[in-house]
């Protein structure tokens, strides 16, 4: 009897759970919007669960089912309803035109100061009036001048590498370099001296600030991601820690006696690099410790990462495309000579087009989820309305978008010709929404300037040294690391270098 009462039980709850899984499935139908029939537990993003594949190719599957017939769709993450965007040119007014509806992205949700303060502020993260200030406080520091006076330190970090490269292929291995961990020592480098002021050497010493500790930076969450998928309430309810607490304990130490030294040294507070910025604008607006580390911590988080991962996906495709490789080689003899000057590097048109092209295939931003802020109404190609809840996660699909042959014919294709100024330059793409590689609207990428002059200044080097050529250790497509949150190429990038 007690065996059959428990079966019963088991049922019940089994039952129970299955319906709390269903019952909010007939959200989108009952809301008038078109959408793909979503699966028990998983949704209509089984990937962000299983790994199997990454996340962003399920979304390319409800993008070219549904680009057609309708400008947006109602999708689930888990159980939760998403408006998923398909109209490249709704998805800019949501960034453009109607960002005071949508001014937030959904970190923001997941986040706060007092479970996370040096991502909390952010300003990707941060919303609400915040981020407005917390951009403000940083936009003075990124300005071409300030940047322009720490090129000198780039060229030098970029001998270093060539150095490396040039050491490392005396005695080669049958895998190749690892391009990413190249490219990561040369940021670690950059950001560690124009950044935190501090003489730092990865080429030599892998015990370097940033480098010791990188794998420690990041603490991910799939497990809370699902739950808040299935139960949205729960990010109200506890929030979760993105940089580890042993990476921001560290670097606020760090930070403290760099500041110490720079102030001790008269000569150094000369130096027109971030850090003098910083203690410039701590002195100006009397920033605590905790609020000058974020600033910096913000350098480290929105370009550590997405540089070096940019340039290293940028040489994987030269490699793959010798002559595109050997036109650009061309263009910097013909236009450089050896003293490298800042504006002929920042002005080759080739060399842009390379980087805009090799964003557009392994963008750092594959999708965004923006929150509605204050409810707008939406038309669809049909001609019926939806008007977006405030709180509702709006998703634009970024990488979908740029790998749609109607906007980008062989988009499969490394052609950098694309972005040339004869064939419209990049405008063209931006203006019509189908450019997504560094956001839009009032919160546009900060550093896209800085990033830029670092990976032009690496590329212009490599190239000037060296012909690169793809290992046979490194896969031949462009399929995505599913484990990873950006993009990058699955298995590694693995490269051979010749000297010229």
């Amino acid at each position: 009897m007690m065996l059959l009462i428990s079966l019963w039980l088991m049922a019940a709850v089994c039952g129970l759970f299955y319906m709390f899984l269903r019952w909010n499935f007939n959200y989108w139908r009952y809301s008038g919007v078109n959408g793909p029939k979503p699966e028990i537990y998983f949704g209509n993003l089984p990937s962000a669960v299983t790994k199997k594949r990454h996340v962003v190719y399920d979304m390319c599957d409800i993008y070219n089912t549904y680009k057609y017939s309708d400008d947006f769709v109602g999708i689930f993450k888990n159980r939760t309803p998403q408006l998923f965007i398909l109209n490249p040119e709704l998805a800019r007014r949501i960034y453009v035109q109607d960002f005071k509806n949508f001014h937030d992205n959904e970190s923001f949700n997941m986040i706060d100061e007092k479970t996370d303060f040096l991502f909390a502020n952010n300003p990707f993260v941060t919303g609400g009036e915040k981020w407005k200030q917390r951009r403000s406080e940083i936009i003075p520091g990124l300005t071409l001048s300030r940047i322009k006076s720490m090129f000198p330190i780039t060229l030098e970090i970029c001998k270093r590498m060539t150095s490396y490269i040039e050491q490392e292929i005396k005695l080669p291995s049958e895998n190749g370099m690892d391009a990413k961990d190249i490219t990561s020592r040369f940021m670690a480098d950059v950001i560690a001296d124009c950044v935190m002021g501090l003489q730092s050497d990865s080429f030599k010493d892998v015990n370097s600030p940033l480098l010791v500790k990188r794998h420690e930076m990041f603490r991910f969450h799939p497990v809370y991601m699902i739950l808040t998928g299935l139960l949205p309430s729960i990010a109200k309810i506890k929030k979760v820690r993105s940089i580890s607490k042993e990476f921001e304990e560290y670097f606020v130490d760090l930070m403290g006696k760099t500041m110490e030294m720079r102030k001790s040294h008269l000569a150094a507070q000369e130096r027109v690099d971030f850090l003098n910025y910083l203690l410039q604008l701590q002195e100006k607006k009397n920033l605590t410790h905790m609020e000058l580390c974020a600033h910096a911590m913000t350098f480290i988080l929105d370009g550590f990462e997405t540089v070096s991962s940019i340039l290293a996906h940028t040489l994987l495709l030269l490699a793959r495309h010798p002559e595109k490789q050997e036109k650009l080689r061309l263009e910097i003899q013909e236009n450089l000579s050896s003293n490298r000057d800042f504006n002929a590097i920042h002005e080759l048109p080739y060399l842009n087009s390379c980087i805009l092209e090799s964003l557009r295939l392994f963008p750092v931003d594959l999708f965004s989820r923006k929150i509605c802020t204050e409810p707008i109404e939406l038309t669809n190609k049909n001609g019926k309305t939806f008007k977006v809840p405030r709180g509702m996660l709006v998703i634009i699909p970024k990488y979908p978008i740029m790998m749609d042959d109607d906007y980008y014919p062989d988009a499969l294709e490394f052609l950098p010709e694309r972005f040339l100024e004869e064939s419209g330059g990049v405008k063209k793409y931006l203006s019509k929404g189908v450019y997504w590689c560094y956001g839009d609207g009032p919160r546009i990428c900060l550093g896209v300037t800085f990033g830029f002059v670092q990976i032009k200044a690496a590329l212009v080097e490599i190239l000037t040294s060296f012909r690169v050529k793809p290992n046979p250790k490194t896969r031949t497509d462009y399929d995505l690391d599913p484990t990873y949150f950006l993009a990058r190429l699955d298995g590694g990038i693995y490269l051979d270098f010749e000297l010229l």
